[in-house]
């Protein structure tokens, strides 16, 4: 049975291209956390950023997952904020909620690669390190 729905990791050439030459590049990209479900009634999978980052009051930026997801014509994945990232840590997305279409997987521009646009709406630094769980699919 094949299966009809699911994550991976984008390949390490598209991770270069996407992230650049830092000096942690490679151990970022082994360190790619896939989504899971927490808890046995979770909604959906958790989603983590694959690497540090800092977003400074007002700031918005797009982090890096290092993930594609793959599914079938008709279906879309939709991505939230967490609860917590949005109550607790005052991030939300850009578009509110990200829309991930079934012909995004592979696509020639960068593979499908999940970025989340984040935005800082509260009034200090936020410094969140990377396998930080900020948005839920």
């Amino acid at each position: 049975m094949k299966i009809k729905r699911g994550f991976e990791k984008i390949s390490y050439e598209t991770w270069k291209k996407t992230v650049g030459n830092d000096t942690t590049l490679e151990q970022d990209y082994n360190d790619i956390m896939m989504p899971v479900r927490k808890t046995k009634k979770s909604a959906g999978y958790d989603i983590c950023s694959a690497v540090s980052f800092t977003l400074l009051p007002g700031e918005s930026k797009k982090v890096p997952t290092g993930l594609k997801a793959y599914m079938q014509d008709g279906e879309y994945l939709g991505m939230h904020i967490r609860s917590s990232m949005a109550v607790k840590k005052r991030i939300m997305l850009v578009n509110n909620v990200g829309i991930i279409d079934a012909d995004y997987y592979n696509n020639a521009d960068n593979e499908g690669h999940i970025m989340l646009a984040l935005l800082n709406t509260g009034d200090e630094a936020l410094a969140l390190p990377k396998g930080e769980c900020v948005a839920q699919g």
